[in-house]
């Protein structure tokens, strides 16, 4: 079994910073990507930024140059700093992964619970 457990969400005034952390655990062989989403009510869930098990990342084109994702170096845990937040920022957050738990299972695709987080003044 494997679990996400995603930390760090809060209220933050706009122009503030808040980082998020997601820690993976249970039976893990490797992991090819870590991953934020956010969804804010009504809205799509969105990809926010990713990292890869070889260190490529990307951004959303609505957090570039605010946020930052990066990992730990077993890729175990990954983070979201966020600056310079926004009213539109606001939204639940959750940790993706993508792994595989033995060398003979395919790729799965795991969530954590999420952790929300409201930028309001």
């Amino acid at each position: 079994q494997v679990h996400l457990v995603e930390s760090g969400g809060g209220l933050v005034q706009p122009g503030g910073s808040l980082t998020l952390s997601c820690a993976a655990s249970g039976s893990i062989f490797s992991i090819s990507a870590m991953d934020w989403y956010r969804q804010a009510p009504g809205k799509r869930r969105e990809l926010v930024a990713t990292i890869t098990r070889g260190g490529s990342i990307n951004y959303a084109d609505s957090v570039k140059g605010r946020f930052i994702i990066s990992r730990n170096n077993a890729n175990t845990t990954v983070y979201l700093h966020m600056n310079s937040l926004k009213p539109e920022d606001t939204a639940v957050y959750y940790c993706h992964s993508v792994l595989k738990q033995t060398i003979d299972d395919p790729l799965y695709d795991y969530w954590g619970q999420g952790t929300q987080v409201t930028v309001s003044s």
